[in-house]
């Protein structure tokens, strides 16, 4: 899988701009401040119909304009696909092969992408929510089942926070509605779960050797997930199901007295082994690091192995952040087959064949020419 081309109108800072890209390592280079992650983050968003930078998606329409487009084809087999994305003030709509999606959920899917930039060395230090966000976009893109029970579960979610602050509050005493909200939740918080664990248990097949390979085979990486209650990976939906009644019947009285849902995925969090020893806390900033770029890595051959395709990597500024041995693993994992976007203010210092044969862009306030 590669994007072919993009096309901007109204985004960030530029106003309009058309690329075309092969199926290769494309670098984009210059200044910062200049233009060069707008572009990566475009092509994210293209795939994702969501930014990695902000949850506001007014940042991405250019200043005084009323909406922003992204237009870009995706080399999928045989066949091309028309992917726009068009966002304003009102929301967002997306078309593939020119048809309006009527689900974002239904959209997503149509181009995968990893993306690897300077915050996501924050996955393994970072908060529970960092983690959490990792796990539900990388099943997402794979799963459109899985981002619409999100979608739903949030929506309960939501309901429920509500209803519980209007029994705290005393304006509302009849508990029956919690009760019928209570287990819509439970349905959603169980299939989420389940997905969650059945997902990590492919990515720690895949990110386990990578690991040691980057390690020089001194390190065994080891992901578990750490639920906000009594649930395991050996229980089926039905158990999941009965272990979630029992702990709301039991806290209950405790959730309307803080007026908020205690538990649930959106409190779970992940937790990261590397010799037994839990890295967030005893790992060193090497340690963090290779954890982080094990991953992404696993991420990659995950989604090969899920749709039957590379999907395609971004590398926002992160190689200037990883030490030469990091930087020629991920160079050498990818060379040859991964379509890949590096931006960075400069290639100097970093001597690699994949950099070498790579097509590159040069970007100055907010326009970008190709030199190679």
């Amino acid at each position: 899988m590669y994007i072919e081309n993009i096309s901007l109108r109204n985004y960030r800072n530029y106003t309009e701009l058309n690329l075309a890209f092969e199926n290769k390592v494309n670098v984009i280079l210059g200044e910062n401040a200049q233009g060069k992650t707008n572009v990566m983050e475009s092509i994210f968003v293209l795939a994702m119909a969501k930014s990695h930078r902000t949850s506001n998606d007014k940042e991405l329409i250019r200043w005084d304009e009323e909406y922003a487009k992204i237009e870009g084809r995706v080399r999928k087999r045989n066949t091309s696909i028309p992917l726009e994305l068009t966002i304003s003030k009102k929301g967002k709509k997306a078309k593939c092969n020119h048809i309006e999606q009527r689900k974002l959920s239904q959209y997503v899917g149509n181009m995968n992408v990893v993306m690897f930039a300077p915050e996501d060395l924050n996955l393994v230090k970072g908060s529970p929510i960092v983690r959490r966000r990792f796990i539900d976009m990388e099943i997402g893109q794979v799963s459109p089942v899985y981002l619409h029970d999100m979608s739903q579960y949030h929506k309960i979610l939501q309901q429920r926070n509500h209803y519980l602050k209007l029994l705290q509050t005393r304006k509302q005493t009849d508990t029956t509605m919690l009760d019928v909200l209570t287990d819509q939740f439970i349905q959603y918080a169980a299939k989420i779960v389940e997905r969650r664990y059945e997902f990590l248990s492919k990515l720690q097949q895949w990110a386990e050797p990578i690991h040691s390979g980057i390690s020089r085979n001194l390190e065994v990486l080891k992901i578990q997930y750490k639920p906000s209650l009594d649930v395991s990976e050996s229980m089926d939906l039905t158990k999941m199901i009965e272990v979630y009644t029992e702990k709301f019947d039991k806290i209950k009285t405790r959730e309307i007295e803080r007026g908020v849902t205690l538990v649930g995925p959106h409190r779970d969090d992940l937790v990261f082994f590397v010799n037994d020893r839990d890295v967030q806390t005893y790992g060193s900033q090497g340690q963090q690091r290779t954890t982080a770029l094990s991953l992404k890595l696993a991420e990659i051959e995950l989604i090969h192995e899920e749709i039957g395709e590379y999907p395609i990597l971004l590398l926002d500024d992160v190689l200037s952040e990883l030490d030469d041995f990091r930087q020629s693993h991920l160079l050498n994992t990818i060379q040859g087959k991964v379509q890949t976007f590096v931006t960075t203010p400069s290639v100097d210092g970093i001597d690699h064949q994949t950099l070498r044969e790579a097509s590159t862009f040069y970007v100055s306030q907010g326009s970008i020419k190709k030199v190679k």
